[in-house]
């Protein structure tokens, strides 16, 4: 197997288990879904990501948001309590990287992150390593702060602007 397309999938992977990870314990509410139940009480990274696959494989959180049952609750606040997960994975600088030169590995996970179709990638590229400099405004830029900035970017060009909303 081709080492440049199973680090790619290495990336993109660790970035969907660590978004998963992150939202084991939130939407909903606290203990919102079956996993939730079964592991309730539990810590470490085994029972969380357990906890979210059985909720995300059997759709039992989606069904208990919307039926107000399983725990769940649509009414509560969401939020975030980590660190980026481009930081978390050690991607901002290899973004970075690969976002001054226009293309890479890194770049490329980064646009998959963000939904952008693959005939829309190379110009996604093009624009980012263009806007490069406000993207990436200070040597000590947050993840935020460039996912904040590249959607900004995107909804200025005319390609691009379709991905620049993130769901609500």
């Amino acid at each position: 197997m081709d080492k440049r397309l199973l680090s790619k999938g290495l990336i993109v992977g660790l970035l969907g288990v660590a978004s998963l990870a992150a939202q084991a314990d939130q939407a909903g509410g606290g203990g919102c879904g079956w996993g939730n139940m079964v592991f309730e009480g539990q810590r470490g990274l085994i029972p969380h990501l357990l906890a979210t696959t059985t909720n995300g494989t059997s759709g039992n959180a989606t069904f208990g948001l919307t039926s107000g049952t399983n725990g769940c609750d649509s009414s509560v606040r969401l939020g975030y309590g980590g660190r980026s997960l481009l930081a978390m994975n050690g991607m901002l600088d290899n973004i970075a990287e690969d976002m001054a030169q226009g293309q890479g590995e890194a770049l490329d996970a980064y646009a998959v992150l963000l939904g952008i179709e693959e005939g829309d990638r190379a110009h996604f590229a093009q624009v980012t390593q263009a806007n490069f400099s406000s993207i990436f405004s200070n040597p000590d830029v947050t993840g935020e702060q460039v996912l904040a900035a590249t959607l900004d970017v995107m909804s200025r060009d005319q390609q691009l602007a379709r991905y620049s909303k993130l769901p609500s």
